[in-house]
């Protein structure tokens, strides 16, 4: 059972409102009852639109519930995506305004920037391999529009799969000096460790979910390019945000990436 075109409408405004007010709502979820998978990425898809619209451009794709125990607590199968758009993008030496989030955390990952465009149906890990570039260090911000992180997966869907922007490391490695399904990840809270993690905790491989990615973007449309920044998961658990807080991940054979927050 979906939804109608005017309440899919309603969700996206809420969710647009939200964010742009900082101000979390309650789950459309619980709301709407007929809310399934679909609905819920056109929802995403109404946001990501009006935001190509004002002059936004799609910089790539994040893959969300890319481990096992993620999706046991989903109670799915499979993963979610999101859209990654310039305006999204932090940088290591600009701090990101705290009070501007909802509920923010960050997740350590092992990111990928492709130089060709990867096949949409029948998308395999040889692919991938062939199209990437440049194996690079990510932090992703994530945020969620609903309030205190009680999300279904729908919910999360709708809200570009909780994603609010990412940043990248110096570091640019071939994707053939680098055995990318097991890259050890250690991510520093101001100096103190809080996590740690290894790559194989994404689908067993992150080329794996940058596969699924690409052939699950093709039932909508939409084919991963050359040049596109791919998140395909966290290696670490999330660790929640304050103001005041400076985060470093560092990666095994990869380097490190810091985000600052006020």
């Amino acid at each position: 059972m979906a939804v109608d075109q005017v309440v899919r409408a309603q969700i996206a405004q809420d969710l647009w409102d939200a964010e742009r007010s900082a101000s979390a709502i309650g789950r459309p979820s619980d709301v709407y009852a007929g809310l399934d998978v679909v609905d819920a990425y056109e929802i995403q898809l109404i946001n990501v639109r009006r935001r190509l619209g004002a002059g936004a451009s799609v910089a790539g794709h994040k893959v969300g519930l890319a481990s096992e125990a993620m999706q046991k607590m989903m109670g799915v199968d499979e993963p979610d995506y999101g859209h990654l758009l310039d305006e999204m993008r932090f940088f290591e030496s600009v701090p990101v305004d705290s009070s501007r989030l909802c509920f923010p955390r960050v997740e350590v990952e092992v990111g990928f920037v492709l130089g060709a465009d990867l096949p949409g149906a029948g998308c395999t890990n040889a692919d991938v391999v062939e199209a990437v570039e440049w194996v690079v260090p990510a932090i992703e911000l994530i945020d969620s529009r609903i309030r205190d992180w009680e999300i279904t997966l729908c919910d999360t869907i709708a809200d570009n799969a909780s994603s609010c922007g990412w940043v990248l490391g110096e570091g640019r490695v071939p994707i053939g000096e680098i055995a990318v399904a097991d890259v050890d990840a250690v991510l520093h809270r101001n100096g103190e460790v809080v996590a740690e993690g290894n790559s194989s905790a994404v689908l067993g491989d992150p080329l794996t979910a940058v596969a699924w990615l690409a052939r699950k973007v093709e039932g909508f449309g939409v084919r991963l390019r050359a040049g596109d920044v791919v998140l395909p998961g966290t290696a670490t658990r999330a660790i929640d945000v304050v103001a005041g807080d400076r985060f470093v991940a560092e990666f095994a054979g990869l380097g490190s990436v810091s985000l600052d927050f006020i």
